[in-house]
């Protein structure tokens, strides 16, 4: 998968950064293609969510309560920001502790399934995740990525390339 990160500015601020995902060769992120797509069934819920990640980066931090942790593979910081019980949309990230998440995309979780593994598009969604999340690791462990001394920011090679689509 082809992806670079960058920083969601108006979102980050003094408590976390906030970054998301920029397929390939798009203009647009994937966290950004997530608003665009249920902006009209699901302005209200989007509102809320947009809300909570500008308290998280400017005010409180990543706090656990407000995601859903292991909805990847165990170590992975996969997990789904956690707004309203009721609420039916998913937002995908990886949480690294309170300082820092990177949004992915997700959708809108049908109410006769129990898990993202039963729906395409959380599937798809969840599973990029996952691949994001390895290659960040990897690149931490080679030393091409790393914390600032502040811990919020990531710096370095904010490009990934791993020969797959």
């Amino acid at each position: 998968m082809n992806f670079k990160l960058s920083k969601v500015i108006r979102l980050s601020g003094r408590e976390a950064s906030i970054y998301t995902i920029v397929l390939g060769w798009d203009h647009n992120s994937v966290f950004e293609k997530f608003l665009q797509n249920n902006k009209d069934d699901y302005g209200t819920e989007l509102k809320n969510i947009v809300t909570r990640l500008s308290a998280i980066g400017h005010d409180v931090g990543a706090r656990s309560q407000f995601f859903k942790e292991k909805e990847g593979k165990p170590g992975d910081l996969v997990c789904a920001l956690y707004d309203d019980p009721d609420a039916k949309l998913r937002l995908y990230c990886i949480r690294f502790g309170k300082s820092t998440i990177v949004l992915g995309g997700g959708a809108a979780k049908p109410k006769d399934i129990r898990a993202w593994q039963d729906d395409p598009e959380l599937t798809k969604y969840a599973t990029m995740m996952m691949k994001v999340s390895e290659q960040i690791a990897q690149k931490i462990k080679d030393k091409d990525l790393y914390w600032c001394m502040h811990g919020k920011d990531l710096l370095g090679d904010m490009e990934f390339n791993d020969g797959e689509d």
